[in-house]
């Protein structure tokens, strides 16, 4: 640079072309070019990029790092399995290296795309839709509640309801109650994944019969998460865990879901007392604007139900979910009948469609018979004084009821408490025929006791027979010195 600044200034000065070629030892091409140049800003040059040997692999190695994101963590490729197959298979004959370097970098690449959150936008009438757990004390015994939050993000208003399962007549139930309430259907709904909706295979989902008549019906737009992403509905994850905090501490005592599903959309709503977190304007205005902007509800409401068929034993009784029977009577023995699936009742129709009973819809994975009396059992425990006409004592074992008769009102109350709770997780008959058992000599048997021999009745075990009857002498010989 000083040689070319020495030739403008003596170029400005007027020394002739050959002089400065001359005294500056220069050609006077190189002098002309200089002197006529006017910028000598600094320029970035990119760096002249040399061709690799692993130029021509890289597609197929981005092809496998792609397809590992599917993968469990632990069986995707590392560089050096990246490296073998590489040789093995495509006739790569370069560096371990570069293989290395560049698998490393293409990998915190992927996971840089992957951790990438967008910023969306609501608009008025749009809803995320995802499922909580908690428990509820309903008539005295401590029940799995998962509840249903459809969240607003335009407003930041949520509504929830309460249900036993995660069914798709239990998602439909609960937007057919929360459309009802806005007085209007949302343009469109997001969900966490096809729980209780229908199916979801790799990216693929094939909704529920019943859910894609109601969506049909209500005429919504619906789509779904991308799996482990759920920044995309985080209003609703957010929702989920508000309202359990502030609408479920301390535990709820109820004596009926369904009634209570009607006072908790109210509940919800009244959360909605201050102003959005982002737009600084009441949540219940802005509520306001998303009702407004739903579609009109349908003229006939939605019969949530899905229809199955079921064929029923020699007895009469139907069973559900391979655990859950429903007595129809020995009239309608080894009979196929259609079953009218509710979110919370079952109903039995013959081939003509004529009813022929409805039961309360029964949960979980404890054996349960619809005409074992749980639900009085429960409102037993609680109202004692109705013992001697209950349909509780006239389904025990004569044995068991006599020796219950005889007990106070203490010890009765333990039993039934016992009989409630043992009844939940082994089922009804299997829990009074240990109560039966264990409870013969009138005397009040330990919960212990009982679970674990209703347990091996439920399982099929039946009570334990040992070889040799054990021997107490020893015990005896202690009591006696003692008295």
């Amino acid at each position: 640079m000083s040689t070319i600044l020495a030739i403008k200034q003596r170029a400005a000065r007027g020394d002739s072309v050959a002089q400065i070629a001359r005294e500056e030892g220069i050609s006077e091409p190189t002098v002309r070019k200089y002197r006529d140049m006017d910028d000598f800003s600094p320029q970035v040059k990119p760096r002249k990029r040399r061709g690799s040997k692993l130029d021509p692999f890289k597609a197929t190695i981005d092809r496998w790092l792609a397809e590992d994101r599917k993968r469990r963590p632990k069986q995707r490729h590392t560089a050096q399995r990246v490296f073998d197959r590489l040789v093995a298979e495509c006739g790569y004959d370069g560096s371990y290296t570069i293989v290395q370097a560049y698998v490393k970098k293409r990998k915190a690449e992927l996971k840089g795309a992957k951790d990438e959150f967008l910023n969306l936008e609501w608009a008025p009438g749009e809803g995320q839709v995802d499922f909580g757990v908690c428990d509820f004390r309903v008539l005295g015994v401590m029940r799995e509640v998962h509840y249903l939050v459809v969240t607003f993000p335009f407003s930041n208003v949520s509504l929830a309801q309460c249900f036993w399962g995660e069914t798709s007549e239990c998602v439909c139930e609960g937007l057919k109650a929360v459309f009802e309430f806005c007085g209007g259907v949302p343009t469109r709904l997001v969900f966490d994944n096809a729980t209780g909706v229908g199916r979801r295979v790799g990216q693929a989902v094939s909704t529920a019969d019943t859910f894609t008549r109601f969506a049909a019906h209500y005429g919504f737009d619906f789509s779904f998460c991308n799996p482990n992403s759920g920044h995309e509905k985080g209003s609703v994850e957010n929702a989920v865990g508000a309202i359990r905090r502030n609408l479920f501490v301390p535990v709820p005592r109820i004596d009926s879901l369904p009634a209570y599903n009607k006072r908790i959309l109210g509940r919800c709503l009244d959360r909605a007392g201050k102003d959005h977190y982002l737009k600084g304007e009441p949540e219940r205005q802005l509520f306001m604007e998303d009702c407004v902007a739903m579609a009109d509800l349908p003229a006939k409401p939605f019969r949530v139900a899905k229809i199955v068929t079921a064929k029923t034993d020699k007895y009469g009784d139907a069973c559900l979910d391979g655990r859950h029977r429903y007595p129809l009577g020995p009239d309608h023995g080894e009979e196929r009948v259609i079953v009218e699936l509710g979110a919370f009742r079952v109903a039995f129709y013959d081939g003509e469609g004529t009813q022929i009973a409805a039961f309360d819809r029964a949960y979980g994975d404890a054996p349960t018979k619809a005409s074992d009396p749980m639900s009085q059992l429960a409102l037993l425990c609680r109202k004692p004084g109705g013992w001697q006409n209950s349909a509780v004592r006239a389904t025990l074992p004569k044995s068991l009821a006599r020796s219950m008769d005889s007990m106070g009102r203490a010890d009765r109350g333990t039993m039934l408490r016992m009989l409630r709770d043992v009844s939940a997780d082994a089922g009804y008959e299997a829990a009074v025929a240990a109560m039966a058992a264990l409870g013969a000599d009138g005397g009040v048997p330990s919960r212990a006791d009982v679970a674990l021999a209703a347990a091996c009745t439920a399982n099929g075990q039946g009570s334990i027979a040992y070889d040799d009857s054990p021997d107490l002498g020893m015990y005896d010989a202690v009591f006696a010195k003692e008295a």
